[in-house]
């Protein structure tokens, strides 16, 4: 379990450094609690058997409230960060019970009625994927997954003496990305319903004025970059292998939010060197020799979101070079966090996947020229 304690304690460095970063004068804070009714959905034909009833959870939000004292919080619209709780119960034996910790921002449309929540965390899983007492749970290959839940809600604030309410559609989800199989996850849509609390609700300042006409643009630079991790190579029992990515790209910001990127990328994959002994010796008269390389060669475009020091990013890629193509798409996409250590360094915590097929977590640091 060393690399996924060190994948978790770079989730919430990165979310505890942006955190502190974004203190500013006296700070202000809001509670949250909503209860949450929904369904999974049948995202992958192999985990039928596990959709039997309808999961409820528990969210548990606390918040710290922007009012401008940043210019990015301005850019934004003021929106809070802060940290989650969730307990869900699946309503299915095989899938148990999980317990999720997140980092999570709210951002607000249509004069702050409308929140929209994304929270990122680890989350444990009560009862995963055990070759004699739990082999129908297909879905948690190990106990710690990561997660994500959105959230899309109506939401009033100090209707009477700091309480509030909200309402609307959440969605949780469940995956280890690949980290230990099997690894098929989950997605949870429901409804969701709940209370809000902000403390201190008769001495909140006013928002700052926003920047008006603001423009911002630099130079297109280059970015090296070294990924690296372990993954499985997707068979039940496999053991877990090292994987090295070699990323070039260039990089141009057109906005103090936005910044476009394209480049090219080398995956070297222990793994998938695997996958192909793995097939051609189980299935010897299958369309797999034994001969083909593991190596493949990818192009890709993206786009990184910027909040001061810390950003989301998200890439589309395709492969220019796929000997082997048994074993994933030829399409892959890649999501996470980049926190910017110096004026040139920076580290990233990302998920590589195959639309709804997580390869691997990558843990990357990077050089811009």
């Amino acid at each position: 379990m060393p690399v996924m304690k060190k994948f978790t304690a770079l989730i919430f460095l990165f979310a505890g450094l942006s955190l502190v970063a974004q203190g500013s004068g006296r700070n202000h804070y809001s509670f949250d609690a909503s209860y949450f009714y929904g369904t999974i959905a049948e995202h992958n034909t192999d985990i039928a058997h596990l959709i039997t009833g309808h999961p409820q959870a528990l969210i548990l939000g606390f918040n710290k409230k922007s009012f401008g004292f940043k210019d990015w919080e301005k850019r934004y619209n003021y929106p809070d960060v802060g940290a989650s709780f969730t307990y869900q119960d699946m309503k299915e034996p095989a899938l148990g019970e999980n317990y999720g910790l997140y980092v999570h921002m709210n951002f607000y449309l249509l004069k702050r009625s409308l929140m929209f929540r994304i929270g990122q965390g680890l989350a444990y899983a009560g009862n995963p994927y055990h070759p004699d007492e739990n082999f129908r749970n297909n879905a948690y290959g190990s106990r710690l997954l990561s997660t994500t839940y959105l959230m899309a809600n109506l939401k009033k604030e100090n209707i009477i003496n700091g309480f509030g309410l909200q309402a609307g559609l959440s969605v949780i989800h469940y995956s280890n990305a690949d980290f230990k199989s099997p690894n098929t996850s989950t997605n949870t849509i429901g409804l969701n319903l709940g209370l809000n609390y902000v403390l201190d609700h008769e001495n909140l300042p006013a928002y700052s004025p926003k920047i008006p006409g603001e423009k911002y643009t630099e130079p297109i630079h280059l970015n090296l970059v070294l990924r690296g991790g372990v993954n499985t190579m997707g068979v039940i029992g496999s053991k877990q292998y090292p994987f090295l990515t070699f990323s070039a790209f260039a990089d141009k910001v057109i906005n103090h939010k936005s910044t476009l990127q394209a480049g090219a990328e080398l995956f070297l994959s222990k793994a998938m060197a695997e996958r192909i002994r793995y097939q051609s010796i189980a299935f010897p008269s299958g369309d797999t020799s034994g001969d083909e390389d593991s190596k493949r060669v990818g192009v890709f475009v993206g786009h990184q979101l910027v909040f001061d020091k810390l950003s989301v990013i998200t890439q589309l890629g395709y492969y220019v070079y796929f000997p082997y193509e048994h074993y994933v798409g030829q399409l892959y996409n890649r999501i996470g966090l980049q926190r910017k250590l110096t004026e040139k360094l920076w580290a990233s915590v990302t998920v590589r996947s195959h639309w709804a097929n997580a390869e691997a977590v990558e843990l990357s640091i990077g050089y811009r020229l």
